[in-house]
């Protein structure tokens, strides 16, 4: 199929951008990488009457690493942040979770704020901004720009806190803090495709090796990525102490998964279990590593 008829659109500065989108109003559309929205426009699940191309806008593609985390700007490309030293040595989760998205040939292509704004509840980046507490940085014509938490951005299956006229010009990723570690895990039917199920985790550990923290993103068990806060469940424990089981049944009792054709939403919700726990014990294991004292399993 084709896509419907649509006004194209190709700015070269932000302002200008901005501008357009504005007068465009809800019947715009963005194009960064295009990885989500051309198939959506080829098979008319997208009917834009304005496309708006920011590819032009090189002020966009920024990695910035300081003021405590990672700045990813609207063009960066998911294999430019894989890439980046500086930015996996500030937050390596962001590297961990993206060689997961797709494939090479994908992540040359598709952005790392396009993900976010696509929203996709199965994807891996909307878990990662939300287990980090990250947030989006939006920009609209004639207004100062709002940065919006990730517990607020995702609202609803493909479906964010963008609004019409406003364009997701950057992400912020926080850096760890002393004596964390995260992870990603997750299983897909095929490598590439999207997680049946997936979890995202952040473990912060006290001065003793105790569980300070922990908490989980998971993935394609709701509309929006589900966080879980597990920190009581681990009691303040050593890992090697954790009750895991307890943990594990934890999340099952948090999530709502559903059903298709790839999975049911028992399995889904028995899956996601045992992806919390691994993941959670990678990252206590990398926590504590930090310090050069391993953690027992």
């Amino acid at each position: 199929m084709k896509p419907s008829a649509f006004d194209y659109h190709a700015p070269t500065g932000l302002g200008e951008a901005l501008q357009v989108l504005a007068e465009a109003g809800a019947h715009g559309k963005v194009l960064a990488g295009g990885q989500s929205l051309i198939p959506l426009l080829n098979m008319r699940l997208a009917a834009p009457s304005h496309l708006i191309d920011i590819n032009r806008i090189t002020a966009l593609d920024t990695i910035d690493v300081r003021d405590g985390g990672v700045r990813v700007g609207a063009l960066a490309r998911h294999a430019a942040v894989e890439g980046s030293a500086s930015a996996a040595r500030a937050q390596p989760l962001l590297r961990t979770a993206l060689k997961l998205v797709a494939h090479p040939v994908i992540r040359n292509r598709g952005t790392v704020v396009g993900s976010l704004v696509h929203a996709d509840p199965s994807a891996e980046l909307p878990a990662v901004l939300t287990v980090l507490d990250g947030s989006v940085r939006l920009a609209r014509h004639g207004r100062d720009e709002r940065d919006v938490p990730a517990s607020e951005f995702f609202t609803g299956p493909m479906e964010s806190a963008v609004e019409p006229g406003e364009l997701a010009v950057s992400a912020f990723f926080p850096s760890l803090g002393p004596r964390s570690g995260t992870a990603f895990c997750e299983v897909a039917r095929r490598h590439g495709d999207y997680a049946m199920a997936g979890a995202a985790a952040l473990v912060a550990l006290d001065e003793d090796l105790r569980i300070a923290s922990a908490r989980v993103a998971c993935v394609s068990v709701g509309p929006v990525p589900v966080l879980l806060d597990v920190s009581e469940v681990c009691a303040h424990r050593p890992a090697a102490s954790v009750d895991w089981a307890a943990v594990v049944r934890a999340v099952r009792d948090r999530i709502d998964p559903d059903g298709d054709i790839h999975a049911t939403a028992g399995y889904r919700r028995h899956l996601t279990g045992v992806l919390a726990e691994r993941a959670l014990k990678i990252a206590a294991q990398e926590a504590a590593t930090e310090r050069g004292e391993p953690v027992d399993d």
